[in-house]
């Protein structure tokens, strides 16, 4: 994918404990899942906070990709010197042997200007038997290095001798010395090694360390739906990579053009949507990998709405997973004619749109939780900034657009 024409930024680790490693001169960040956000991030927000809530459905209990099943998220974060602005982040559909108990998958390309490793497979077999890594567009081949390595380790796999690894990216180069491939293996193994249910950090970190969004900073984003009893309490989640350009539009409020950054402006900038989203989609509703395909096409109606223009340079991807263990295939299932229950068409409507609204809310909290981050000038690269959304000025029109109700769980929507 085309590095997007705005700057990426620098991150901050949020979730369980707080790694840092200093190697050498390396000046190495790594963080897994810390309870507590960083200072760097402790003034962001997320999209709820400010009022911003899109669609019908209530979000789980942590609004996170974590609130569906057995769900483990690690990230680690590579900030060095002064032009490495990158990282990895690492979603594992389950805490078990994901070779030998693979999950049913779909996956959707809405533009293929991408490198994402494996979904051939995945389309062709249905299923992921690896944790989906994130990194940047140069870093592909470690990652699926450090997804080999991980798997051929585990317990149980003595006898593996292939492995469908799945890799995504984003050209975070703008901000990043993408041509330095930072990124090892080791810490794509830190990454899987360190994940962790509970909440996600979110913003400039992990795979979302150096990207762009909108001419804002971008970064890892995520959001869940609970349906109701009467629909069967399903749960979707989504985890996003933002890197890509539009107009942005947040809940109906016209945020770019209110802010004036917005694509094609003046009918100029004719490059700045490039840099790609990779959108990870998760629910424990018992589907196949037919209707895991359709509902990753609803998160890309979730991205529709954030304003995106779908651009020529963007590669626009949507994997989604099943976490139910009736549908898992595990090696007795493998083994012989197996029947798996499965939720039927008639029943799906409901998590089509959990997932839009999940994804578009995901791309919102990617974008309110980025801390500015800046790369320093080099003999290879000048300086360039990744600044964060005005947080003050996104309330504003909250404000302006949405007087606040009598119900402190609704807000009043503008007409759009």
């Amino acid at each position: 994918m085309r590095p997007s024409s705005v700057s990426r930024s620098l991150s901050a680790f949020v979730g369980l404990g707080l790694l840092c490693a200093a190697f050498g001169d390396l000046g190495r960040s790594w963080a897994h899942d810390a309870e507590k956000p960083a200072p760097a991030a402790a003034e962001r927000v997320r999209a709820r906070d400010i009022g911003i809530a899109p669609g019908l459905f209530a979000p789980g209990p942590l609004n996170a990709i974590t609130d569906v099943g057995d769900i483990r998220v690690g990230q680690v974060t590579r900030i060095e010197g002064a032009d490495v602005r990158t990282g990895v982040t690492a979603i594992l559909p389950h805490g078990g042997n994901l070779f030998q108990d693979k999950v049913p998958a779909g996956v959707v390309v809405a533009n293929g200007f991408g490198k994402f490793a494996g979904t051939t497979q995945v389309a062709e077999l249905g299923e992921v038997e690896t944790p989906i890594v994130l990194t940047n567009t140069l870093n592909v081949a470690q990652a699926i290095d450090g997804i080999v390595d991980w798997t051929l380790r585990q317990p149980g796999n003595e006898s593996v001798r292939s492995v469908n690894a799945v890799a995504g990216e984003t050209n975070d180069g703008h901000l990043n010395a993408i041509r330095k491939r930072a990124i090892t293996r080791a810490d794509v193994v830190a990454a899987i090694e360190g994940a962790r249910s509970g909440p996600v950090a979110e913003g400039s970190v992990g795979a979302g360390t150096g990207t762009m969004a909108f001419g804002w900073k971008g970064g890892i984003g995520t959001s869940s739906r609970v349906l109701p009893p009467a629909l069967g309490g399903y749960r979707v989640g989504v985890l996003v990579q933002t890197n890509y350009g539009g107009t942005l539009v947040m809940d109906g409020l016209p945020v770019g053009r209110a802010l004036g950054r917005y694509y094609l402006k003046d009918h100029g900038e004719r490059t700045a949507a490039d840099g790609s989203i990779i959108l990870v989609v998760a629910t424990d509703a018992p589907l196949g990998d037919r209707n895991l395909t359709r509902l990753a096409h609803r998160a890309i109606a979730g991205l529709a709405r954030t304003g995106s223009a779908f651009s020529n340079g963007s590669g626009d991807y949507a994997i989604a997973f099943s976490t139910a263990a009736e549908v898992r295939r595990t090696p007795a299932r493998r083994a012989r004619v197996a029947a798996y229950p499965e939720l039927s068409n008639d029943a799906v409507s409901p998590l089509f749109v959990a997932a839009a609204e999940a994804a578009e809310e995901a791309i919102y909290n990617s974008l309110l939780m980025a801390t500015t981050i800046e790369r320093q000038a080099t003999a290879e690269a000048p300086a360039a900034r990744g600044e964060a959304l005005d947080i003050a000025a996104v309330r504003a029109l909250v404000a302006r657009h949405r007087p606040p109700t009598n119900n402190p769980h609704e807000t009043k929507r503008s007409s759009r």
